[in-house]
C-alpha cells in the first residue's frame, strides 16, 4: 500500500495558481499545528525562521540556527500534510554556493519539499544552485528579517524611494529567471506589490503588502492571536487564542479549591 499523501500539493501547483485562485500560506513549526491548518485546507505551509520569535523566544531570526529549522521541520513533516511545506533557510546558512546546497538538502532530507531564502540579485548563483539540483524555491523580497541588525533593528517598508522600486522590480526578475516557483513580498508599498504581481509569471505572495499580490501568507501565531505580546499593524487577529487560554487556565485552576 503506498504511503503517498493523496492529492499531495506541488511546487508546480502553488505557480499554476497564479491568475487562477489566490495562494494562502501560513506558518507552522509542529505537528499539531500542522495538522490543523492542512485540515483547514491551507495549500502552503511554511516552517518559517519565524520559529525563533514566536516559539523560541529570540529577539529577531537571526539567532535562528539550521539544526533548530531542522527540528521543526521534521516535526511539522510528521504531520504527513497535502500542503506544499517549506522551509527557510535561516540567517548566513546560503552566503556560498556550496553552503546554499548543502543546506537546502538538509532541510530537504529532515522533510521539507521547497526551500525559501532572502534576497534578489546577490543570491540568484544560489537560487539557481538549488534549482537546478531539483529542489523548488520560494524567494522573499521587501523587508528582509535576517537583515534587521543591517537595518538599524527597524522593520521599514520597501518600495518608497525610486531607487528601491527599481531594485525590486530587478530583483524579481532575478528570481524567476533563477527559477523560483514564487516570491514572498513583505512590506512593499502596494503600488510597486502590484506591479511586480502583474510583471512577473510566477504567483507574489504578500504579507504587510496590499490587497494586489497573487496570495498572502501570516505567521498563525499573528492570525490567531497565539502571540498576544505583539501583533503587526497589518494583520487583523480572527481569534484571540493567548486570551481563551489564559481564561481556560484561571478557570481550571478555580476549579481545584
Amino acid at each position: 500500500m503506498s504511503s503517498a499523501t493523496p492529492n499531495k500539493l506541488t511546487a508546480a501547483d502553488i505557480r499554476q495558481m497564479k491568475g487562477r485562485t489566490k495562494v494562502a500560506a501560513l506558518t507552522a513549526y509542529d505537528y499539531p499545528w500542522a495538522k490543523l491548518l492542512d485540515e483547514a485546507g491551507v495549500p502552503l505551509i511554511l516552517v518559517g525562521d519565524t520559529v525563533g520569535m514566536v516559539v523560541l523566544g529570540y529577539p529577531d531570526t537571526t539567532h535562528v540556527t539550521m539544526d533548530e529549522m531542522i527540528h521543526h521541520v521534521k516535526a511539522v513533516a510528521r504531520a504527513k500534510v497535502r500542503s506544499l511545506l517549506v522551509a527557510d533557510l535561516p540567517y548566513r546558512s546560503y552566503e556560498t554556493l556550496q553552503d546554499a546546497l548543502t543546506n537546502a538538502r538538509r532541510l530537504v532530507d529532515a522533510g521539507a519539499e521547497a526551500v525559501k531564502a532572502e534576497g534578489g540579485r546577490e543570491i540568484g548563483a544560489q537560487v539557481k544552485a538549488i534549482t537546478d539540483a531539483g529542489i523548488p524555491f520560494l524567494g522573499h523580497l521587501g523587508m528582509l528579517p535576517q537583515h534587521i541588525v543591517e537595518e538599524g533593528g527597524k522593520y521599514r517598508i520597501k518600495g518608497r524611494t525610486e531607487e528601491q522600486h527599481v531594485a525590486l522590480l530587478a530583483d524579481a526578475r532575478a528570481l524567476v529567471d533563477a527559477g523560483a516557483f514564487a516570491v514572498v513580498l513583505e512590506c512593499v508599498t502596494p503600488p510597486v506589490a502590484k506591479e511586480i504581481s502583474e510583471l512577473i509569471p510566477i504567483p507574489t505572495i504578500g504579507i504587510g503588502s496590499g490587497p494586489d499580490c497573487d496570495g498572502q501568507i501570516l505567521v498563525t501565531h499573528d492570525l490567531i492571536g497565539a502571540f498576544p505580546w505583539f501583533t503587526p499593524k497589518f494583520v487583523t487577529p480572527r481569534l484571540q487564542t493567548g486570551e481563551a487560554m489564559r481564561q481556560a487556565v484561571r478557570q481550571w485552576m478555580e476549579g481545584l479549591k
